[in-house]
Parts: structure tokens; sequence; C-alpha cells
């Protein structure tokens, strides 16, 4: 059985997928708990869940009958780069703006 690689942001573009996560971020919950909190079958809840956990947002721990479903950081390793990628610009663009006041600034007298 092949499994899905799915883009990071996709899995993230979906409301439902994100509500899951902040669940999931708050504890490890069931596959169940989490079906309780959506207006949607059980089936579609594990298949958001299925998707999560192919981006490697979330992890499944057996326990017993039980799944658990806990946050896997590597998910969002993409998440971070891209972020950080526009971090670095803008924080360069406020030094070079930053640069740019100091030297049109009027010289204090004295």
């Amino acid at each position: 059985m092949s499994t899905e690689t799915i883009d990071a942001f996709q899995a993230l573009a979906d409301r439902g997928r994100r509500e899951i996560l902040m669940m999931v971020a708050e504890k490890k919950r069931t596959i169940n708990s989490i079906a309780e909190n959506f207006d949607i079958s059980r089936p579609a809840v594990s298949k958001h869940i299925k998707i999560l956990q192919n981006a490697g947002f979330i992890d499944i721990e057996e326990k017993g009958r039980e799944r658990y479903c806990v946050l896997n950081q590597d998910g969002f390793s993409e998440v971070r780069r891209w972020i950080d990628l526009f971090e670095e610009y803008w924080t360069a663009q406020f030094k070079s703006l930053e640069s740019y006041l100091a030297n049109r600034a009027p010289a204090s007298e004295t």
C-alpha cells in the first residue's frame, strides 16, 4: 500500500485540520475524542487525520484498542523554513530603512 505524500501547506489549508492540530497540541487525543468535536462523520475525521499524518504533523500511537494522535514536530519544519525566509527578508528591509533614516536625520545642535 502506498502512502500519499502531501505538501504541508495543503494539509494546513483546511480549517478542520488546523483545528485538529490545535486540539492535539493541547494533549494527545484518541481519534474518537477528536471526532466528537466535529459535525462530520468519524471516517471523514479519520481521513483528515491521515492527511495530517502523511504530511508529518501527527503520529499515531496505538495503546490497546485505542489510537492516539500526538503532535509531530517534523511536519512543521517546512512551514518554519518558509517563515524564516520571509523573516530574514523583512529583517534586512527594516535594517536598510533604519540605516536610511539615520543618515537623513538632521545633526543635533549642541
